[in-house]
């Protein structure tokens, strides 16, 4: 699942694809944010561990479980 989180005065966005699903997602950020955590984490697809402030949170983008895929498709005649 992709992750985009957009960070204050960055212009740059966090994109994270991780294993986590949409609920585990969700939940971490709104914890964090509710609990006033100073930092939230989220771990990636390859273990990397990616950190960020909490205050600092714009929005926070969950993509979509299902795979998409790429290709052409015989068409039938």
């Amino acid at each position: 699942m992709e992750v985009r989180i957009g960070v204050q005065n960055v212009a740059r966005e966090i994109v994270v694809e991780t294993e986590s699903t949409h609920e585990e997602v969700e939940k971490t950020i709104a914890e964090a944010i509710e609990s006033d955590k100073p930092l939230f984490t989220l771990t990636d697809r390859r273990e990397k561990r990616i950190v960020v402030p909490t205050a600092s949170i714009g929005y926070v983008e969950i993509g979509s479980d299902t795979k998409k895929s790429v290709g052409f498709a015989a068409l039938a005649e």
